[in-house]
């Protein structure tokens, strides 16, 4: 499903990014970028509830997240693809954007905090909420760029359409992608700091 809508703004005033934090886990080769996923999300996850987005470029990769994070068994993930039919990916959003403002009072504390499974979604970028065509931005805690978008365009709309005002992006790169990150790090006026040792340290 190719969206027909328009871009989005990229610029950063476009959107409140004044509270998102950025951070890059550079990854040694690429044959270790999967396994560091899932010990990312193993901890990650365990925070009871929180919403995460997965971003990847292409349907392969996106199959590839969606086997190997399945068997984390504190996750509850769905995907979106390109075929998938337009009732289900309703769902899917609705079910995500549920599983936001349960999140969002938990974490406010207007709610008690329980013991429910981490909700996690993967998507490709012709398949983010088309917010220029009336769709919610489904505004994640955590956005993962499994993998790094070569355009700021890219990573801006991946924030705008993903990213809650107060979220975190991890950006995974590996070897030469640091050249891509600092590009889009310079044209974009963002700060992307390194991700410390421990991630409950930026949660």
């Amino acid at each position: 499903m190719e969206p027909n809508e328009p871009p989005l703004s990229t610029s950063p005033s476009s959107f409140n990014s004044s509270q998102q934090r950025h951070f890059y886990l550079a990854v040694d080769r690429l044959q270790f970028k999967m396994e560091t996923l899932v010990d990312l999300l193993g901890m990650a996850g365990r925070l009871w509830s929180i919403p995460i987005v997965v971003s990847c470029s292409t349907r392969d990769e996106l199959d590839a997240v969606f086997s190997a994070l399945s068997s984390i068994s504190h996750i509850t993930i769905a995907a979106l693809y390109s075929d998938l039919p337009e009732a289900e990916r309703a769902r899917v959003l609705a079910s995500f954007r549920q599983a936001t403002m349960r999140w969002i009072k938990q974490d406010t504390g207007e709610t008690e905090k329980k013991e429910e499974k981490c909700h996690l979604i993967v998507v490709t970028d012709v398949c983010l909420p088309l917010v220029n065509s009336g769709e919610s931005p489904i505004n994640a805690r955590i956005l993962i760029n499994y993998e790094l978008p070569t355009k700021k365009e890219t990573y801006m709309r991946r924030m705008a359409t993903c990213l809650a005002a107060d979220g975190i992006v991890i950006n995974m790169v590996v070897g030469g992608e640091v050249v891509t990150l600092k590009s889009i790090e310079e044209s974009s006026g963002l700060l992307i700091a390194e991700m410390p040792i421990n991630i409950f340290e930026i949660l």
